[in-house]
């Protein structure tokens, strides 16, 4: 990859999100300046048989603001999530509908888990009442493309269509693969992000019975994500959804869009080394962050700020810290790094999406969330993490990481935007 690459340059005009810390951006946003946890105990479920039974819920949310209730019924939670979260960023980018030009708005959505838990629910079903008692409806619904077909339903989108399910890097790589529909000019719009919504006792189950939750903090839920802190037990299991409206500079301009950040480039690439494991020198991160730099034309001196994968994994922490290191030199000490996560925990499929919002925002306002609970360092975690307090800082360049299961990592580069 190398900056000749890029045909046409490519700005986030329309953002949208739903998560444990609310049911919009802003709710999102004031959460992370102000430090605020958005983990509790887990309601949707009871969880006392659990080793761990908390999680970053999403609260108060309330399907028939957002569809029919007809329509409601027959979507998994992942569906209704991703849906509300495309119709704010749809909203927000003002474009409108209908579309001008269906056919050159692209969609780009991922999930990591999807709607298994309705897969699983239809399965006993059929095994107890017969196969005629299955909801016809159930098929559709766990694709793990139905809520890229919402989304595009609601558009009335018809230009190119992709579903990724790419663990933890997924809403990562749809922005980045959003932003190559644009550069190749497949499209000049591109709705992209991801969804996750499937808080239930096997993904808290699974996710423990591989040590990967934390479980002594279950009477202190806004303590357990503690990313980089020693005292760290794993990662918080969480849902939610974002969805950015990415679309060419020409098109923002000459609609007179408001423009958040401009996207700089992107990659992926993958550890092959073990399924639930990052590799542990970093090799796989160091390469992701330097073939995005190589692709935006950035220099890593230039790089002003990163968003950390920052799961609150003794594993991945380490690593991540060891990767920044090994790309940056001793620039990686003065670069401020945050984890998202350490509020909201981590939603697998939508976790990069909304990071790439947090990014896009954090370029445009000057400011940093923190990372909360960092409050014993550890020593192979020795970087500057902006702990426990927000902090305003002059941005340029930012980088997004995801680095997920399987050995999946993506990256974004994104720049502030600043009038031509």
């Amino acid at each position: 990859m190398s900056p000749s690459s890029i045909q046409r340059r490519v700005v986030v005009t329309g953002v949208g999100a739903i998560t444990p810390l609310g049911l919009s951006v802003n709710a999102l946003w004031e959460g992370l300046l102000a430090g605020r946890s958005g983990i509790t105990r887990i309601t949707q479920f009871d969880p006392r048989d659990l080793p761990c039974q908390i999680a970053g819920e999403v609260k108060g949310f309330d399907p028939a603001a957002y569809m029919e209730a007809k329509e409601a019924r027959r979507m998994p939670r992942v569906n209704q999530l991703a849906l509300a979260s495309a119709q704010e960023a749809l909203r927000d980018s003002g474009l409108g509908l209908p579309l001008g030009n269906p056919e050159r708005v692209a969609l780009v959505y991922g999930t990591a888990i999807g709607a298994i838990d309705r897969l699983a629910q239809e399965i006993q079903i059929m095994h107890q009442r017969g196969y005629d008692r299955i909801n016809p409806f159930s098929v559709p619904a766990v694709l793990p493309n139905s809520s890229t077909f919402h989304i595009a339903h609601l558009l009335g989108a018809r230009g190119p269509n992709l579903t990724l399910s790419t663990s933890c890097a997924t809403g990562t790589q749809a922005v980045g693969e959003g932003l190559e529909m644009i550069r190749r000019g497949r499209a000049d719009v591109a709705f992209c992000g991801g969804a996750e919504g499937i808080i239930c006792d096997f993904a808290i189950g699974g996710f423990a019975s591989l040590r990967a939750l934390p479980v002594h903090f279950n009477d202190r839920a806004s303590e357990a994500s503690r990313p980089f802190d020693r005292d760290r037990e794993g990662f918080v299991f969480s849902e939610g959804a974002a969805t950015l409206v990415v679309e060419s500079l020409e098109n923002a301009l000459q609609r007179e869009a408001h423009i958040y950040a401009e996207l700089l480039g992107h990659a992926s690439s993958s550890d092959a080394y073990h399924v639930a494991s990052p590799e542990p020198s970093g090799e796989g991160a160091v390469r992701t962050m330097r073939w995005a730099l190589e692709d935006a034309g950035i220099a890593p001196q230039e790089v002003d700020y990163i968003n950390a994968h920052g799961t609150s994994t003794e594993a991945n922490d380490a690593m991540e810290t060891l990767a920044i290191k090994r790309l940056f030199g001793q620039q990686a000490y003065s670069i401020p790094i945050n984890s998202t996560k350490s509020m909201i925990g981590h939603a697998l499929g939508a976790s990069g999406a909304i990071e790439a919002i947090v990014c896009a925002l954090s370029l445009q306002s000057g400011q940093m969330h923190p990372t909360i609970n960092l409050t014993t360092p550890d020593p192979a975690c020795d970087l500057d993490y902006v702990a426990n307090v927000s902090r305003p800082a002059k941005m340029r360049i930012a980088l997004s990481n995801s680095f997920g299961l399987g050995g999946q990592n993506a990256c974004l580069v994104l720049r502030r935007w600043e009038t031509p």
